[in-house]
């Protein structure tokens, strides 16, 4: 922020100094024989210099200082507002959270330009922009994307029946559209209720693949769309897919007979497998379940690499903070804190 000095005012004691240069370049002597031999009236050398006093320079801080206040105030009201409005993850427009005179999703007849309608998400008008998203993520996901070349001219996973509960994001969507490709029936639902696209899953609604997800849903939605992927009319998974074990639990507890026909489980979280290990403990686990979150690529690439650019990334979104020359304290527990070594990160941002 600039505090501008009007341009009348700027002009004046320009020349003023102007003045007050060139009788100082002559000398004090000139100067004042000048006066002696022009007692009439006064010329603009011996006009007084209304030079900017003390106090006039004080008056001018004290303004320059509110206005800077008032504006990074400002600024920082407006820089907040657009982080809080703006929901941003790859990219995405993901849209804003339900309020409570809008109608929820499952109240609402959806269906995509096809007459498919085997899906609920929040607006289906999203799915060109969530397209765009998505076809963005394929770019940066390269061996995923050769991987669904290969796979898509045999048909491998033809029978496959999956159960994906996950984060509905452009980079879980690319996933879910190869194992598409690759002849497996997908039904998808969220594990996060704050993470979902909404234009994401309009998009992959769009393509015909059954999804139950949108953000900002409550609790009892959240289990409701679970339900709407595990059990179905005519269909009957066979593998899971999971992210915080919460479809395995659901099969479990509610399906039990449906669970045990499962040919296997995967899971990434550190919750699911927790929780895989307390079922196989109890004698529970009835069915093959794969740690994926303990693989070694899972592990530097989610754990490690991952945490230490959106850990930083977020707080910088979220607070439009500098973080030069701040002191930085990091707490946390668990491999995701300590093991990304998330302090060593932060002096590459100049801060303590």
């Amino acid at each position: 922020l600039v505090y501008r000095i009007p341009r009348q005012q700027c002009s004046q004691r320009k020349r003023n100094f102007e003045e007050y240069s060139n009788r100082m370049a002559s000398g004090p002597d000139s100067a004042c024989a000048e006066e002696a031999h022009t007692p009439t009236s006064p010329t603009a050398a011996q006009r007084p210099i209304s030079l900017p006093t003390s106090k006039s320079y004080r008056d001018e801080e004290h303004k320059m200082s509110s206005l800077t206040k008032r504006g990074t105030r400002r600024l920082f009201s407006l820089s907040s507002d657009r982080d809080r409005s703006d929901s941003y993850s790859s990219g995405s427009y993901s849209g804003s959270d339900l309020s409570d005179d809008e109608q929820s999703p499952r109240d609402k007849k959806q269906e995509n330009s096809k007459a498919f309608s085997d899906f609920c998400i929040q607006d289906i008008g999203l799915a060109s922009y969530g397209r765009k998203v998505i076809s963005r993520a394929e770019q940066a996901m390269t061996g995923l994307m050769t991987l669904r070349r290969d796979l898509a001219a045999e048909r491998k996973l033809g029978g496959a029946k999956i159960v994906c509960c996950s984060h509905v994001t452009a980079q879980a969507a690319v996933l879910i559209e190869t194992l598409h490709a690759a002849g497996a029936q997908v039904r998808w639902c969220s594990c996060n209720i704050h993470s979902t696209q909404n234009d994401v899953a309009a998009a992959v609604a769009e393509a015909g693949i059954p999804v139950y997800a949108w953000k900002g849903q409550s609790e009892l939605d959240f289990w409701w769309c679970i339900g709407k992927c595990v059990c179905t009319d005519n269909w009957q998974a066979n593998l899971i897919l999971d992210d915080g074990g919460d479809a395995t639990h659901v099969m479990h507890t509610r399906y039990s007979g449906t669970f045990k026909l499962i040919r296997g489980v995967v899971e990434e979280s550190v919750t699911g497998v927790h929780r895989l290990y307390q079922m196989s403990q109890a004698g529970k686990l009835c069915v093959p379940a794969m740690n994926v979150h303990d693989s070694v690529t899972k592990t530097k690439f989610d754990n490690y690499y991952y945490c230490r650019e959106s850990i930083l990334d977020s707080i910088k979104r979220t607070t439009g903070i500098m973080f030069g020359g701040k002191q930085v304290l990091v707490c946390g527990y668990g491999e995701v804190c300590l093991s990304a070594d998330c302090d060593e990160v932060m002096p590459s941002l100049y801060c303590n």
